[in-house]
């Protein structure tokens, strides 16, 4: 079985001057017409209203569709917008999404990559914010539950805090989600005892400014891998944001591009060894096109059990501060084995 991928550039979805574009793709896509690490595209359909609305109220799902057809606008303070094709684009992300978990859990792919747009880590079940209309990996997660799945997993790793997959599996025992994120940026939620019902389950991981490569390599041994040993989940979603790069333009994290690829490789075993290798990365964030390319190819690596096909040598300028004191107060927290 190959590693497959859907890719939803949304090329309509755009805003003047808005970070989140189609210019984000504009690196990544010739290499994927290139077929990146020999990776094989699959068809993306959008997603059904029912599918959505596992995760989102159904009034809002209404509510996006008509604020569209009025569109272009902003929606909230972060700011979101939308276009007069908002609405179906960010159907089609979701099922983007989908079509990857379906593949994978009907064993047609080993593996799989949904590189889609709008974004959705962000979206709460009852309202769509931080650039993200739908949750794409919040719904594909539910999609897996109705197919036999009985635990999941999703792990965050975009520099902001994905308040929005934790809302929607906050109550939902089935789905285990863990968050790295940069402290003290949007959305200002995230921090180590949120949801103490939920204690080894939901893990937030708030992290210093320029946490980089050393940090996120002891984050995966010290907490992903205990989690992942004791949740035992079925399949692992990873909400795949490439704005934790140091050199991202709206954050300031300190992960390089040999970073992603080793964190990438990493969860990519911790899957082969206790999901029998059944994992989906999902793009999030990520506002410089280049980083975006470099931290896809480098999960295309990881996937394929490839060598890097990019110049990894972006090695952070900045010193990765000590987050120990940090790792240790997660794992108390929590219950972990240290």
């Amino acid at each position: 079985m190959k590693t497959a991928y859907t890719f939803v550039p949304s090329r309509t979805h755009e805003f003047p001057d808005h970070p989140e574009r189609p210019g984000r793709l504009e690196v990544l896509e010739p290499l994927l017409n290139s077929r990146i690490a020999g990776a094989e595209q699959l068809k993306s359909t959008p997603a059904t209203q029912e599918q959505i609305a596992r995760v989102h109220q159904p009034q809002l799902i209404k509510a996006i569709e008509e604020v569209c057809k009025q569109g272009p606008g902003l929606i909230d303070s972060a700011p979101t917008y939308v276009t007069q094709t908002s609405y179906e684009d960010a159907l089609l992300a979701a099922g983007g999404v989908i079509a990857c978990t379906n593949s994978v859990i009907n064993k047609e792919a080993r593996n799989a990559f949904a590189i889609v747009r709008p974004p959705g880590h962000h979206a709460e079940p009852d309202r769509a914010m931080g650039f993200c209309i739908f949750n794409n990996i919040a719904v594909a997660a539910q999609e897996a539950l109705t197919h036999g799945m009985e635990r999941v997993m999703v792990i965050d790793y975009d520099a902001h805090h994905g308040n929005g997959t934790q809302a929607a599996v906050l109550n939902e025992e089935r789905i285990g989600f863990i968050s790295t994120h940069q402290w003290g940026i949007y959305p200002g939620t995230g921090w180590i005892t949120d949801a103490p019902h939920a204690k080894g389950r939901l893990v937030n991981v708030p992290l210093h400014s320029r946490a980089g490569d050393k940090t996120f390599d002891l984050v995966t041994d010290l907490v992903f891998k205990p989690l992942i040993e004791s949740f035992r989940p079925q399949m692992l979603f990873i909400s795949a944001g490439f704005d934790a790069h140091w050199n991202d333009p709206l954050t300031s994290l300190g992960l390089s591009t040999q970073g992603y690829y080793n964190m990438s490789k990493k969860l990519v075993q911790l899957a082969e060894e206790h999901c029998e290798g059944k994992i989906i990365f999902v793009l999030e964030g990520g506002y410089d096109p280049h980083n975006v390319a470099n931290g896809a190819a480098a999960v295309f690596s990881s996937l394929t059990n490839s060598q890097l096909r990019v110049d990894p040598n972006d090695p952070s300028p900045y010193d990765d501060p000590d987050h120990e004191s940090r790792i240790a107060e997660i794992i108390k927290w929590h219950g972990m084995k240290s």
